[in-house]
């Protein structure tokens, strides 16, 4: 009997031995799936965290880039501004001078007229509209031209009206030129001064 005493001891003491084991190995298994999900856990709030970052800085990014667009396109306006600016200087450079001479081509040409028809051969008359043509072809090539007013219909950008009469022509027709007008590559420099037609 002490035999199978013994025999029931060790098995008993083998199946504790065994069930112990098995709960080691099931506590152990059970600590190593905690230990899995913590670490799931972490990672997945750190790739949380992780893309919240992400989305911070991509959206900074974004707002950096739309900030640098406008300033490029700021700088380039810019730019199209200074070089429209110092174009306009070149073309409209003479505009004082161009006015200053305009008044000496009124004095030849009151000049020529004062002369009349029978002096048109005469050397002083030929001389004084070589002088005025010259005078007209310089302000030509530098963009100055004259306003072409005679008979044509008023217009308040063109014209200055000093008078108003009665005429067989229509209504608001440009009937007699008293100074000429000139445009500086098509900017008005001094309006044609005129009679209109009522």
């Amino acid at each position: 009997m002490t035999e199978e005493k013994d025999r029931i001891d060790t098995s008993l003491t083998e199946e504790a031995i065994n069930d112990k084991e098995e709960n080691r190995e099931e506590i152990h298994s059970n600590k190593e799936a905690l230990q899995e999900e913590m670490e799931n856990q972490r990672t997945e709030e750190g790739v949380e965290t992780l893309k919240k970052r992400l989305e911070e800085k991509e959206a900074e990014g974004k707002e950096y880039y739309d900030r640098m667009v406008r300033l490029q396109a700021d700088f380039n306006n810019y730019k199209k501004r200074v070089e429209k600016e110092k174009s306009d200087i070149y073309l409209y450079a003479n505009e004082k001078l161009a006015a200053d001479l305009l008044n000496i081509i009124d004095n030849l040409e009151r000049a020529l007229a004062s002369q009349g028809e029978e002096n048109k051969g005469n050397g002083l008359y030929e001389g004084i509209e070589l002088v005025q043509k010259q005078m007209i072809d310089t302000l030509k090539k530098h963009g100055i031209e004259e306003i072409d007013a005679l008979n044509k219909p008023f217009d308040m950008n063109l014209h200055h009206a000093v008078m108003k009469e009665e005429a067989e022509a229509e209504t608001d027709q440009v009937i007699e030129v008293f100074q000429k007008g000139y445009t500086i590559h098509g900017r008005i420099l001094r309006p044609a001064m005129v009679k209109v037609a009522q």
